[in-house]
């Protein structure tokens, strides 16, 4: 089996952005809230968030206490995985359960005199563990390796009950294995949160950059919730210009008027301002299903305005607003993905779906998304 690489694994815990722990943070502030509304969607892991309570409570040192908690954090994952592919199509247990862990992991008795800054390991374990970042396994037998990412729910302050498509397709598709002209195919996802910070600490990069150096990849795909249809996100642009807040309530002060260059760790995002996927969109669009899948060319720039851009090059001298995935996250991780290939010279498929939008949670039509997702993911596959 091909495995995440021990590296890549902290690197991705340092790409995880954490605050000093002792306080709930805003995410966590949610769960009462949601406990109160969701009732057994927040309570269906129960038994694992239990089983770390105990574990905590029976650690005696660091190293101990640390796998313990990473085992339960991947346990975490993996039964969310198990569920969703036997028709429990939600993510949302995993995503309030691992702010529960969180918590936990915060507060509650340990076995031995832990440290304040242990506790913030034990987190930066957790997360990167329920997330499916340690869980990346390819096997030994297959010759076409695709990643694929999907975002937790946001804007929950709206909507506290809201599900995201992308993250349902994410726990769908983890794992699913498939025959395209005679060679192997295999899946493995990663769940991506919602907070800018976790960008600018450079996550993205320390997830794709063992993949891209290594050659340990043939392609791919970030996956986030978007508009009605389908759209397969041609140029993403550099600049956040949203005035969206992420799950932490943090806004970065960019608008459409002022866009601002994401960060890398503490330096701004250096490249161009346009960049443009790679997918075999022509193919992807050939996949049936309930919905239309366009090849979305519109961008924003400050000179023009928003227009459908024909190609790369009439952008070099643009300062981009919106890519055409938008100025929000779902844009920055494709731009940061393709971007990443490109400084590598790859010839792979990397780009962004958007899935049609859903209100609240709708697990027919999340089911029906993620099912057609798999088809472009297929056709795209054959074009390898």
């Amino acid at each position: 089996m091909l495995k995440l690489l021990p590296s890549l694994l902290a690197s991705t815990l340092i790409g995880l952005s954490l605050p000093s722990f002792a306080s709930a943070d805003a995410e966590e502030l949610r769960l009462p809230k949601a406990s109160a509304e969701l009732g057994t969607v927040v309570q269906r892991y129960h038994g694992l968030t239990e089983g770390l309570q105990q574990k905590l409570a029976q650690s005696q040192n660091e190293k101990q206490v640390t796998q313990l908690a990473a085992a339960q954090g991947e346990r975490l994952w993996q039964q969310a995985v198990r569920d969703v592919q036997s028709g429990n199509i939600d993510d949302r247990s995993l995503y309030w359960s691992r702010l529960m862990m969180r918590t936990q992991a915060k507060n509650d008795k340990v076995g031995y005199n832990i440290a304040p800054w242990q506790r913030d390991i034990l987190v930066r374990a957790i997360e990167t563990a329920s997330r499916g970042l340690s869980d990346i396994h390819f096997g030994d037998d297959v010759q076409i390796r695709i990643l694929l990412t999907g975002f937790d729910p946001f804007f929950l302050d709206r909507n506290i009950q809201q599900s995201n498509p992308s993250g349902i397709t994410a726990l769908m598709l983890d794992g699913y294995r498939f025959k395209v002209g005679g060679k192997q195919a295999q899946i493995e996802t990663a769940m991506i949160p919602v907070r800018f910070a976790d960008f600018d600490q450079g996550m993205i990069e320390s997830l794709l950059t063992p993949l891209y150096r290594k050659r340990a990849i043939e392609a791919v795909f970030t996956v986030s919730m978007g508009r009605e249809d389908f759209d397969l996100e041609r140029f993403p642009g550099r600049n956040r210009s949203a005035d969206a807040p992420d799950n932490l309530n943090v806004l970065t002060g960019a608008n459409k008027s002022r866009p601002i260059a994401p960060m890398l760790n503490g330096k701004p995002l250096m490249g161009d301002e346009f960049v443009e996927f790679s997918l075999p969109a022509s193919a992807m669009q050939a996949a049936p299903g309930n919905f239309k899948i366009n090849d979305n060319h519109k961008i924003t720039t400050l000179e023009k305005g928003e227009f459908e851009a024909k190609s790369l090059g009439e952008l070099t001298s643009a300062t981009s607003v919106e890519g055409s995935g938008g100025g929000y996250l779902s844009n920055e991780i494709s731009y940061r993905a393709v971007l990443l290939k490109n400084q590598f010279g790859l010839k792979i498929p990397v780009g962004h779906i958007h899935t049609p939008k859903i209100s609240g949670v709708d697990s027919e039509k999340s089911k029906a998304i993620a099912e057609q997702v798999r088809t472009m993911v297929e056709l795209a596959a054959a074009t390898l």
